[in-house]
């Protein structure tokens, strides 16, 4: 009873206490329309910066194996290189292979007249491990092999019918294509700073030949997998490079790699005069413009990027910017147009 009383005395109070005030209103629709506009918009802008990519220095693992280690994939531990025991127990002898349910890749010497080159290779990869080289799992110069971490999506060659996938279309955009440049662009830089020395990119005659010694990553970036013609420019001795004993041709090579002496003279190796690394910057305008392709807005990051594709076409080496330099206007050109799209964006809200 004494319950029953005690509810009955609260409910008469309250109208008393609603007097105090004035009533409560509702909230006209009007106002909880503008409230979830607000909202939706805070939440874009959030995310906006989702919708284009980063340049891939910031996304750098900080705690890479140590040297003669490797991590891959889901790996949480980093492992020591396998060793040829290991590598002739525990992985199969073809090409796409396995090791513990991994898919790799296992290159194996066919030729033993480039052994030389090939151990040149295994040295590089061995010395070069990074963000910008393929991964290296194991080796075995007994048995001329080496094992590497697999990348379905193939060569670089192969990016227009990789975009083309439907599962891929959506990646086909110039941001995607322009980090993609700027991640070629770093490999560069990073061969031109190396920690051994400057390192020219001898395998790149023409566009087919460069293309096919990089790997397209799953997450889309780029990684060098041929490293067995990586001659060393040392300016401390004056020791500059020549990529190959055989002449070359057209408007791909730098010109000072072209026969200097004409059509009346033949080609002599001995003859060839020696160059540097800035034969490497003289071939990004025409790898740039193949991964830009010819999407919406391609043609925009083309016009932003004329006066350094133009510098680096100079006819004088000294004269063309360095890796650096090129790839710093890169970085420069992806935030220029990421912050111009993100403004435009904004302003349709």
């Amino acid at each position: 009873m004494r319950e029953e009383l005690a509810g009955a005395g609260a409910m008469e109070t309250r109208p008393q206490e609603g007097r105090k005030g004035p009533a409560p209103r509702d909230v006209p629709p009007v106002v909880g329309l503008l409230l979830s506009m607000a909202l939706m918009n805070a939440l874009l802008y959030l995310c906006l910066d989702r919708l284009f990519i980063s340049p891939r220095r910031s996304t750098e693992d900080p705690t890479r194996c140590p040297y003669g280690h490797f991590r891959m994939g889901p790996m949480s531990n980093c492992s020591p290189w396998l060793s040829c025991e290991q590598l002739r127990t525990e992985v199969r002898q073809v090409f796409l292979s396995e090791w513990k349910e991994r898919k790799v890749a296992l290159s194996r010497l066919t030729r033993l007249e480039v052994r030389d080159d090939f151990l040149h290779g295994l040295r590089m990869l061995k010395s070069l491990q990074s963000e910008h080289v393929v991964t290296l799992l194991g080796y075995c110069e007994d048995d001329n092999s080496i094992l590497t971490e697999y990348h379905p999506l193939g060569p670089l060659s192969s990016l227009e019918a990789t975009l083309n996938l439907s599962k891929y279309r959506s990646t086909n955009t110039w941001q995607h294509r322009l980090q993609l440049a700027l991640g070629y662009v770093a490999i560069i830089d990073f061969l031109h700073r190396s920690p051994l020395g400057t390192l020219v990119m001898c395998d790149s005659s023409d566009l087919p030949k460069t293309l096919s010694q990089y790997l397209l990553t799953a997450n889309f970036s780029i990684v060098l997998n041929d490293l067995d013609a990586l001659p060393l420019v040392n300016r401390s001795t004056g020791a500059l490079v020549k990529c190959g004993h055989r002449e070359l041709r057209g408007d791909f090579v730098a010109p000072e790699q072209l026969w200097p002496y004409g059509e009346d003279v033949p080609f002599h190796d001995d003859l060839m005069p020696a160059y540097d690394e800035k034969i490497d910057i003289w071939k990004i305008p025409d790898v740039s413009s193949f991964l830009l392709g010819h999407v919406e807005g391609s043609d925009m990051v083309r016009f932003h990027l004329f006066d350094i594709h133009k510098a680096c076409k100079s006819q004088t080496p000294a004269e063309r910017p360095t890796a650096q330099d090129v790839l710093d206007t890169y970085q420069k050109v992806l935030h220029l147009l990421r912050d111009t799209a993100t403004s435009q964006t904004r302003e349709m809200l």
